[in-house]
């Protein structure tokens, strides 16, 4: 659940950052979707190998 949320603090990040034009910001938004991909990769994983 914690990847979701820092994709979506990554995606309002880096369209605020693009809209006003401040590229730091876009660029921590990138930074901060894609370590909530990678966190919701690896949850996905582990749901996958958890025994049923």
């Amino acid at each position: 659940m914690a990847g979701k949320g820092d994709q979506a603090k990554g995606k309002v990040k880096k369209v605020v950052g693009g809209a006003v034009g401040n590229e730091s910001l876009k660029v921590k938004g990138k930074a901060e979707e894609r370590k909530g991909d990678l966190r919701a990769a690896k949850e996905k994983a582990k749901d996958a190998i958890k025994p049923k």
